[in-house]
């Protein structure tokens, strides 16, 4: 349970610091203790609704969420994660490593080549908003990921939105994909109660330092660190798959 409870607060901070439902760091370390992948991913499932709505609550009271943006991509988020759980019944393990290994390497590349932020936030229609989140919905939580792991580098990357806000939005869209990923990963089976719900509640701990320390560090600082940890990720996935 304390090694549970640790997992929790850890994957918490990194959840509030850079807007990520946690699964980046905590499918890894699940599986480095030993679990199913998936298993290790119906747990992060349950971690990310703990995380991502007591987090967006704390950074709407903060004023740093765009709620009628990430609805719509949310909504679309919400109808694929629903899939999730029958896509991830359908695929072995190494393939959802594999998966998983392309969303973070993709991440990372499109914030390392992202040099500076514009001005002017870009319009995208409701339509093209959704069906993004659809995609991300539903390929997301095949692997145990919010989904914001490749919609902040969308978000800044392609529409210009600001990086705090794009975090702020990024856990946004994990309260709907964790959700209809939990329905789903539950009704086959995937979840492990007593220890998601372990996790989930210590993680509420680390969310609240991790949005702290998000408003307190400047945007330079910040994506240096979001590329860092990407890359660590993508190193350990690598590792892991390949060697």
């Amino acid at each position: 349970m304390i090694e549970l409870m640790l997992l929790g607060v850890i994957v918490g901070i990194v959840s509030g610091f850079f807007g990520i439902g946690g699964g980046t760091i905590l499918v890894p370390l699940l599986l480095l203790l030993g679990y199913d992948t998936k298993i290790a991913i119906g747990i992060t499932v349950v971690q990310m609704v703990f995380s991502s709505v007591f987090g967006s609550y704390l950074n709407n009271k903060k004023g740093t969420l765009d709620v009628a943006m990430i609805t719509t991509i949310g909504i679309g988020g919400f109808i694929g994660a629903l899939l999730s759980g029958n896509i991830a019944s359908s695929l072995n393990d190494e393939t959802l490593e594999m998966i998983f290994l392309g969303f973070a390497f993709f991440a990372l590349l499109r914030l390392f080549f992202k040099t500076k932020e514009e001005k002017t936030q870009r319009e995208v229609s409701k339509p093209l908003l959704f069906i993004t989140g659809l995609l991300l919905g539903a390929i997301s939580m095949t692997i145990g990921v919010g989904g914001s792991i490749v919609l902040v580098p969308i978000l800044v990357g392609f529409l210009n939105v600001p990086l705090k806000k794009a975090i702020s939005a990024g856990l946004f869209f994990v309260v709907f994909s964790s959700i209809a990923g939990f329905i789903s990963h539950a009704r086959l089976g995937h979840i492990d109660y007593e220890s998601g719900v372990i996790i989930g509640i210590a993680s509420l701990v680390g969310v609240y330092f991790g949005i702290y320390l998000k408003d307190k560090v400047n945007a330079i600082l910040q994506r240096r660190l979001l590329v860092g940890f990407y890359f660590l990720v993508v190193m350990y996935l690598v590792q892991r798959i390949f060697v």
